[in-house]
């Protein structure tokens, strides 16, 4: 995979070296030393550059990002794949309830990632996976995937800076009362358990989620949630702690009469393009076996 990249150099950046400007533009200093280690990865009108050579307003600074190797332990599977956007930088995908997103030690052929992996050999095109905000095996909807090296170190800050703004959809239990608010509750690991977590007043991480409730009747809210934090099963912890489990949460509600899945969705991915800096904002349908439910209820 080659990714080029251009530059043009403006009055108020006269001077910076090169990886001074970089740097500027999110690049981290892991980027910079396996870009250096790359063939004529950097050029400033079309000459050789070294990272300490200053640059000059009007210069044309050109990136070239190769990378030739591939994810060793994802063997390529033809499965479908739903791509909702795709540049040279990112790929954001649906993805579908019941599909890892990447290989584990019971799933190692049926995953975004093996599906991505066959997607890219099809193209010939080598492939390392970078995925920025993993979404559990049973949840459905939107994530996003760097195609490169720089795309994935400034997704993975805008990410640790809360730059990266998601938006879920949930049915529980109940008509969720207050029908907005914030939930503060910190998260840690249950005990005895590798897998389950719990509200942790004392050795929890913090954990912040925001909802607001859609539709409703006697049985089941369907509700909008935004997360400050990403700490894992935050969402399906924090409506049961609020009192209004997810549907169909084998941990955590294990109600499998109205849907066998917990009943949550990635709705809507924004943020700002890694390279561009465009304002990037994705929305994915409530998928069928949610939207069931609902109409069911109603």
């Amino acid at each position: 995979m080659t990714r080029i990249i251009y530059y043009e150099i403006k009055e108020s950046e006269d001077g910076l070296r090169v990886e001074q400007y970089l740097k500027r533009k999110g690049y981290s200093s892991q980027n910079i030393a396996s870009i250096k280690r790359m063939p004529e990865s950097i050029l400033v009108n079309g000459v050789h550059y070294y990272m300490r050579q200053t640059l000059s307003p009007g210069d044309r600074l050109t990136v070239c990002i190769t990378e030739t190797r591939c994810s060793e332990k994802i063997p390529p599977v033809k499965l479908p794949l739903d791509i909702v956007y795709e540049d040279e930088d990112i790929i954001v995908i649906n993805k579908p309830a019941g599909m890892p997103v990447h290989p584990s030690l019971n799933n190692y052929y049926n995953t975004m990632a093996n599906a991505l992996a066959w997607y890219y050999r099809e193209q010939d095109k080598p492939f390392i996976f970078r995925c920025c905000n993993r979404l559990d095996r049973d949840t459905s909807g939107l994530t996003v995937v760097a195609k490169h090296l720089v795309s994935a170190g400034i997704l993975s800050s805008m990410t640790g800076r809360r730059e990266v703004h998601r938006e879920y959809l949930a049915i529980t239990k109940g008509h969720v009362t207050p029908e907005s608010g914030t939930i503060t509750a910190p998260l840690a690991r249950k005990p005895g358990t590798i897998i389950e977590r719990t509200v942790d007043w004392e050795q929890g991480e913090p954990a912040v989620t925001h909802y607001r409730l859609v539709a409703a009747d006697e049985r089941h809210s369907l509700v909008a949630l935004k997360l400050e934090t990403g700490r894992t099963h935050q969402i399906r912890i924090h409506m049961k702690y609020l009192g209004y489990p997810l549907i169909g949460d084998y941990l955590y509600n294990p109600d499998m009469s109205c849907i066998e899945r917990q009943a949550l969705h990635s709705h809507r991915l924004s943020f700002p393009h890694p390279i561009t800096g465009e304002a990037m904002d994705f929305q994915a349908p409530l998928p069928a076996d949610m939207q069931s439910v609902m109409t069911a209820s109603g």
